[in-house]
């Protein structure tokens, strides 16, 4: 049984932990900097990355968090997880944990109501379809040659890996499938 955190500052978290716990692991809410020091994993939900950022410092696990992702703790991030993770945010906006090799636009899918759903194989995760759902997604718009690319929809990238970190622009949590927590899961060590 692996010990993965979500965080949960703000935003959907809970739909990461059920899915974490009907998995057979242990899913743990994380809201204070020490909860960090025993996890196997993380997971950064979706939400509004301006309020999750300005909640990680108010609550001083910013600086924890990065540098446990720096020293290899897995990590995925998705919609605002994947805001979060980047080194930049396009528009020259100022980025947040700064730790992965993409450049990301935030909202680049427009407003609410341009949100969609999609179901596609993502090869290297898993053979069958996979539903994806997209609520005022970002998606990568440039990116390091050390980042892999996972997938992409409509030409635009997704989903990407570097090293103990991955990243998703859309939500695996509001569906009923679990491929890629699974996938999420068995990359931890």
């Amino acid at each position: 049984m692996k010990n993965i955190g979500v965080l949960a500052l703000q935003g959907a978290f809970k739909e990461h932990i059920d899915i974490i716990k009907s998995l057979g692991h242990n899913g743990i809410e994380i809201r204070k900097a020490k909860q960090i020091d025993h996890l196997d994993g993380i997971i950064l939900p979706g939400g509004e990355s301006t309020a999750i950022e300005k909640l990680l410092k108010d609550f001083g696990i910013k600086e924890i968090l990065k540098d446990k992702i720096e020293n290899g703790l897995p990590v995925w991030g998705t919609c605002a997880g994947m805001i979060l993770l980047a080194k930049k945010l396009y528009g020259d906006e100022e980025a947040h944990l700064q730790v992965m090799d993409i450049k990301v636009r935030r909202n680049a899918y427009g407003t609410q109501l341009d949100s969609f759903v999609t179901k596609e194989v993502i090869e290297g995760v898993s053979k069958k379809e996979i539903p994806m759902v997209f609520i005022r997604a970002p998606y990568v718009v440039d990116l390091d040659e050390k980042v892999e690319i996972l997938h992409k929809v409509n030409g635009n990238i997704v989903a990407v890996r570097q090293k103990n970190m991955i990243a998703t622009s859309f939500h695996p949590e509001l569906t009923d499938d679990t491929t890629f927590h699974e996938y999420f899961i068995n990359m931890i060590k």
